[in-house]
């Protein structure tokens, strides 16, 4: 399991940039990294940022 960033604003701009240079879904991302699936989704919710899978980043 990768270490990510503990800061949820550091994550923030961490995974939109794996999204957009590396990774067509968060799904893809999650697997890659060997992320248990929604707890990016639940850090960044944290910050009030959402998954938009049409933009393929939380906003």
């Amino acid at each position: 399991m990768m270490h990510l960033p503990q800061d949820p604003f550091i994550l923030l701009s961490y995974i939109n940039t794996q999204l957009r240079d590396f990774y067509p879904t968060l799904e893809e991302l999650e697997k890659s990294l060997d992320v248990h699936p929604q707890d990016i989704e639940r850090a960044l919710a944290g910050i009030d940022y959402h998954y938009d899978p049409k933009r393929n980043q939380f906003v």
